[in-house]
């Protein structure tokens, strides 16, 4: 990777050789040669959060390639501009990651923690954590999950309701606690802010909220908005306003990269599913009970996912409308741009010594985190607005 010069911000990703992270990684250092702006990067403006050049990535994953080899598997970035950042890419190789195949039966790899207790791999993740630090000289860790979505445990597990019986599943080993909570727990207790870019559970079960709070480190996510649940907290707000009656919303998409692979588990896809259905009911105020959300695995469009919405409306007079949009994005294009963000945001919280849940950052995400575990906003708008307000206050 390409020096880095003044204050370092660390980036160990859990999924360092995914779609999402190797885009993100390839875009600051295309930022670093000069040879793309910032389009897609909604914070670029604000100077005072940490300069993208200054980010220094590692992390974990199953496959041990370099992230070159990562990249060009994923075929997300054209093949001129990963030549133009193939050896600092080629630099970094993941770390072997923490895993358990009951909670995420789709996700292969040979890079991994041999099992063992809970409280190994935390202490594995916590040297993997302070070895970074060290040797990288980072004033700042941030650790970000763009993992694979794993499947929910019982959420109503008593383990997972404070930190002291949270603290006693891992001395036993309770099977209810995630490889995203053990990362999370690693992180926290390492004074790591921590980002949940995914539907798994993680920071956001009551005991690791605690945590936080304890520990004072800032905690977001999860599940970040990225197509169409970004499309629908628009749109909601404009049918609410005009008092016009969503009567039905069917939402399907087609994807064939890793993580479309990774969601063909229904174990795994009924945790996406409930992050992405969530938003419209709170956004309107009521129930709508033609609500349908799908996610098809299609493997030849790779990243280049399709996201097709039908809605049904109501108007004046009980006249019937209907809206259809197809957004024909690019999964990994659309969220790597809101990862880099999210790092610098969480260290300029870290920055401000304001720890726990960061329910300002609900902007980026379809279940956004609220300390006391109240409903968060979804409206788009108005998320943004919050942040931008909190970022005023600095």
């Amino acid at each position: 990777m390409a020096e880095v010069t003044g204050p370092r911000t660390g980036v160990a990703i859990i999924g360092l050789g995914g779609a999402v992270a190797t885009t993100a990684i390839a875009g600051i250092e295309q930022l670093r040669l000069g040879t793309i702006g910032t389009d897609g990067l909604p914070l670029a403006h604000r100077t005072e959060l940490a300069p993208y050049e200054s980010l220094v990535f590692a992390g974990w994953d199953l496959d041990g390639s370099d992230l070159a080899k990562a990249a060009a598997v994923h075929r997300v970035i054209e093949p001129a501009q990963l030549d133009a950042v193939a050896e600092p890419l080629a630099s970094i190789s993941p770390w072997p990651a923490v895993v358990d195949p009951a909670y995420c039966r789709n996700a292969v790899g040979a890079n991994v923690v041999p099992v063992g207790p809970l409280r190994e791999r935390v202490a594995h993740l916590r040297d993997d954590l302070r070895r970074f630090r060290e040797e990288q000289s980072l004033d700042t860790v941030v650790v970000v999950n763009l993992a694979s979505t794993e499947a929910w445990p019982d959420r109503t597990s008593a383990i997972l309701g404070d930190l002291d019986t949270f603290e006693k599943g891992l001395d036993l080993d309770d099977p209810v606690i995630t490889p995203g909570m053990v990362y999370a727990y690693a992180a926290i207790t390492e004074g790591c802010p921590f980002v949940n870019f995914t539907p798994s559970l993680g920071p956001d079960v009551p005991a690791l909220l605690e945590l936080a709070a304890r520990e004072n480190v800032p905690v977001a996510g999860k599940d970040g908005k990225t197509g169409q649940t970004m499309v629908k907290t628009v749109l909601a707000p404009a049918f609410r306003s005009r008092a016009l009656t969503v009567e039905g919303w069917y939402s399907t998409n087609i994807l064939g990269n890793r993580d479309g692979q990774i969601l063909d588990d229904p174990s795994s896809l009924a945790s996406k599913l409930d992050t992405k259905g969530s938003v419209l009911d709170s956004i309107l105020g009521y129930d709508v009970d033609d609500h349908v959300v799908r996610i098809d695995y299609y493997r030849p469009r790779g990243d280049a996912k399709e996201a097709w919405d039908n809605i049904d409306l109501v108007g004046f007079m009980g006249q019937r409308m209907q809206m259809k949009i197809d957004f024909l994005c690019r999964d990994s294009i659309l969220a790597a741009p809101l990862v880099l963000e999210l790092v610098r945001l969480v260290a300029e919280a870290a920055r401000r010594g304001e720890g726990g849940a960061q329910e300002q950052l609900g902007y980026f995400f379809k279940q956004p985190m609220t300390s006391d575990g109240g409903v968060p906003e979804h409206a788009l708008h108005l998320q943004e607005q919050v942040l931008l307000d909190w970022l005023d206050r600095g």
